[in-house]
């Protein structure tokens, strides 16, 4: 299945891109980054209570929902292979990744990174609130051979 998600993040990416390399020019590259980095992280931060409204529950069921819910806008953006699936943990590794691939022709991958790989940090720390805590040591986005994404789940099973 198609990605929508991947077609949402192209049109974003035509408008954001042209704007960070102007600002960049404009106020140098490190202050840019660092300005376009904190709207980023608002933006995450309210994208991830969207994506998780009209779930109930403690934060980990409302995580596991929206974790669910992802799976169709993802599409076949991703390549998965789910490690371990237990009460307490989700292991999974991403390895295949066209999020990465679009952001590294642009030449923009740590834009990729902020607008993208992080809003699982966010969810994990926003909406899982104590109940689900995320690791992960690399991502394709940055350069890593796989994205590895280990979820420490208390409480309810999965």
């Amino acid at each position: 299945m198609a990605s929508p998600l991947l077609e949402q993040v192209k049109m974003q990416a035509q408008v954001l891109v042209p704007i960070l390399r102007a600002f960049r020019a404009e106020i140098g590259v490190e202050r840019a980054n660092r300005i376009a980095w904190q709207a980023l992280a608002g933006w995450r931060s309210q994208l991830v209570q969207e994506m998780h409204t009209g779930f109930s529950g403690s934060g980990r069921e409302r995580w596991v929902a929206g974790m669910a819910a992802s799976v169709d806008r993802v599409g076949d953006a991703i390549d998965v292979q789910v490690l371990a699936q237990r009460d307490d943990a989700l292991e999974l590794d991403v390895t295949g990744c066209r999020f990465a691939q679009f952001f590294r022709e642009l030449g923009e991958p740590e834009l990729g990174f902020a607008l993208l790989c992080s809003i699982d940090d966010t969810a994990a720390e926003e909406i899982g609130a104590g109940e689900v805590k995320f690791t992960r040591s690399g991502t394709i986005m940055q350069g890593a051979e796989r994205c590895d994404f280990r979820y420490a789940l208390k409480n309810a099973g999965l």
